[in-house]
């Protein structure tokens, strides 16, 4: 008998307001001394009375139209009752049977193709206080409570680890483009909780499922999800197929997951409506505007600039991981254009092979990001036109980038400074290309034989002997000649 996982996935996105989901508490309280950003209503004293947090309700739906959600335009408030150290009012203000969206899906790509993965709904609610456990005892840190949070749920729709690893990448990366959260799981902007059962291919029947809590990475929510395939798998073979129900965490340094308290169930949460909050109604204008305001998502700008600038998948795919490094790119392909002859796609190419493959190279080793960059996207925009008329050379481009990254630059101030400019003037390519053959017989005898990989090599000699001024296209170009191999 085969089986298949049945993986369903519970997402909480803290959004990045600068107050809290119902009080006027800073909300960058995780930087901050503990128990300092917080206030009587946060902390559910007695009289208090919430407001909503407008902005959070703004980025909320805006996040729901990213999503393909449908937008209610009635939704409510309610309480959810449960004591844990964590909640300071003894219930969190959530949304139960009345979400702000439902009914969406997003779509994700793998090795096995595109698929969208339904969401069943989109709701507010207020985070919890952070706990800190030191030996038996427990520190509360209430800053975080209250923090303005969506929990966004799927539908029992993903059917392997690898493609619940994909949709959080993508869900992150839209998150960030409309700049609704940082999503950074290592800090707790993006939580995971997963549900997963097996059952056999092809049958629609649910089995009993387990829940996995607090999955904080990527690689800690595909690695237990893959361990619970196969601990699931032992207990189906050994017929304990309900054994399976749960609620489990996963243990990074046993590579396993192990037993936790068990969850409560709905009905133990006693849900019932917020009474200090009145519903919230919305016009079906202000969702349009809304809308209005979403900026080219993730997936639509991979594919614009695969139609538009030919770009290959993994570099359209690279570019748009990184937001600000995508609208440089694009800056520079659209000003590289209006300098350049030829095709936009030739363009794009070029620019795309310097950033992916030499900028983002420099930028790594120093240890800095684009935002800290000491140049200006036209001085790029410059360094490329000379590359592109081959004024430079690309061994000494890539010297006159690196310069650049390290002094901030102009290129042609560089080029003046370090004598990199290209130049044939006093060289005889021809008479050099023979001077180095002639030193190195043996090379060139198995060159003009058929060894077509010394070419690079010779090139690299000529080069050397012209102190890298020359041409290394117009050395290859009259090598090639010489051998009789054009």
């Amino acid at each position: 008998m085969e089986l298949e996982p049945v993986i369903g996935l519970e997402i909480h996105v803290q959004l990045k307001t600068k107050s809290k989901m119902f009080c006027s508490c800073d909300n960058t309280g995780e930087d901050k001394p503990a128990n300092t950003t917080i206030c009587p209503v946060c902390m559910g004293h007695p009289g208090t009375l919430p407001v909503p947090n407008a902005e959070a309700i703004r980025m909320a739906i805006r996040a729901a139209l990213a999503l393909n959600l449908k937008v209610n335009l009635h939704s409510k408030f309610d309480r959810k009752n449960y004591f844990y150290p964590d909640l300071p009012k003894g219930y969190q203000i959530s949304q139960y049977d009345e979400p702000l969206a439902s009914e969406g899906y997003l779509e994700i790509e793998t090795n096995q193709g595109k698929k969208k993965i339904g969401l069943e709904r989109l709701h507010l609610e207020e985070d919890t206080a952070k706990l800190l456990h030191q030996g038996k005892k427990s520190l509360v840190d209430f800053n975080r409570a209250g923090t303005p949070l969506m929990e966004i749920v799927t539908k029992p729709e993903i059917k392997s680890p690898e493609e619940a690893k994909v949709f959080l990448q993508e869900l992150r990366l839209i998150m960030r483009y409309i700049g609704a959260s940082d999503a950074d799981m290592e800090k707790g902007h993006l939580r995971c909780d997963a549900n997963i059962s097996l059952r056999p291919r092809g049958e629609d029947k649910m089995y009993p499922k387990t829940e996995i809590k607090n999955l904080n990475s990527f690689r800690a929510v595909e690695k237990a999800l893959q361990y619970e395939v196969k601990r699931q798998s032992g207990e189906w073979r050994s017929g304990k197929i309900n054994d399976v129900t749960g609620t489990r965490g996963w243990d990074e340094s046993k590579g396993e997951t192990i037993p936790q308290r068990e969850k409560e169930a709905i009905h133990d949460y006693r849900y019932f409506p917020e009474p200090d909050i009145p519903p919230l109604n919305l016009s079906q204008e202000e969702v349009d505007a809304w809308r209005a305001e979403l900026p080219e998502l993730p997936a639509d700008r991979r594919r614009r600039w695969q139609a538009s600038y030919d770009l290959k998948t993994a570099d359209a795919r690279l570019l748009t991981e990184d937001k600000l490094l995508g609208d440089f790119t694009e800056h520079v392909i659209i000003r590289l254009a209006g300098e350049l002859e030829g095709s936009v796609g030739a363009t794009a190419k070029l620019a795309v092979n310097w950033i992916v493959n030499k900028l983002v190279e420099v930028m790594s080793e120093k240890k800095i990001n684009l935002a800290q960059l000491p140049f200006e996207v036209d001085d790029f925009v410059q360094f490329l036109l000379l590359v592109a008329r081959r004024q430079v050379n690309s061994t000494n481009a890539q010297i006159l980038l690196r310069k650049m990254v390290e002094t901030g630059k102009s290129p042609e101030q560089i080029m003046a400074e370090e004598d990199l400019t290209q130049s044939e003037e006093g060289f005889d390519i021809k008479a050099e290309i023979i001077k180095v053959m002639n030193s190195h017989s043996a090379q060139a005898e198995e060159l003009r034989v058929g060894k077509t990989a010394l070419i690079k090599y010779f090139v690299g000699l000529v080069m050397k002997e012209t102190k890298g001024k020359a041409d290394p296209v117009t050395i290859e170009q009259e090598i090639k000649k010489q051998i009789g191999s054009n």
